[in-house]
């Protein structure tokens, strides 16, 4: 199966996830936060710039659990422009 390429309203709503993932890590460790969630730093980094800006569901999950977020939330960063976009 070919994947296709993210739309532009998809790599914003990646890098506002980043954004999202960044302040709620709060000063903690990246390193520290990448392994409770089962994740290299380097796969931690690549989310929170945006040159990640579609990690997998159970990434994300992982993520949302370590950092005390409600998983909805960060769904709602990803769909807002997406289904606007697909309308």
């Amino acid at each position: 199966m070919v994947r296709l390429p993210l739309t532009a309203s998809q790599i914003d709503a990646g890098r506002r996830l980043g954004v999202r993932l960044r302040t709620a890590r709060d000063g903690r460790d990246l390193a520290e936060v990448a392994r409770a969630a089962g994740i290299s730093p380097e796969t931690l980094r690549k989310i929170e710039t945006g040159r990640l800006p579609s990690p997998g569901f159970g990434t994300v999950v992982s993520l949302s659990r370590v950092l005390e977020l409600p998983l909805e939330e960060l769904a709602e960063i990803w769909t807002a422009d997406n289904l606007a976009e697909s309308a």
